[in-house]
């Protein structure tokens, strides 16, 4: 059974992680800036060494576990079921489309292109490199 650690058990957190062990904290991600992501991603962390005077257990960052616990917790002791990790490359949305793909453009389409391109070509169109007026 995973166990997780909310805010507020930083004594019995800091007691109970072993060194050198991964955990993990959901991380929830701004969708408004980023569509294309998943809304929450985890994230591992790896408690390597013990504070000096105190000796409860810290990062290689310098946060001690009480800390990190208060800021950033909840912690659990395995990965959240169905969610991936932070560190992992993106969710491909597409593919590429293979050898045998045809595309087939309408006349609107093909139009529009053609105005794009002649206004990107046109240097009247064009603004000057460091002109503040968009």
């Amino acid at each position: 059974m995973p166990k997780t650690w909310k805010p507020g058990d930083e004594k019995r957190f800091a007691r109970e992680i072993k060194l050198n062990k991964p955990y993990y904290t959901v991380c929830k991600i701004a969708t408004n800036l980023a569509p294309w992501e998943d809304a929450e991603l985890y994230s591992e962390i790896v408690f390597t060494k013990r504070v000096p005077i105190l000796g409860t257990p810290c990062t290689a960052t310098g946060y001690d576990a009480e800390t990190f616990l208060r800021l950033h917790g909840p912690v659990h002791d395995s990965p959240p079921r169905g969610m991936r990790n932070i560190a992992d490359a993106a969710r491909s949305a597409g593919a590429p489309l293979g050898d045998n793909y045809e595309g087939i453009l309408d006349e609107a389409e093909i139009r529009g292109l053609e105005k794009l391109a002649s206004q990107a070509s046109n240097p009247r169109n064009r603004r000057p490199i460091g002109s503040w007026r968009p």
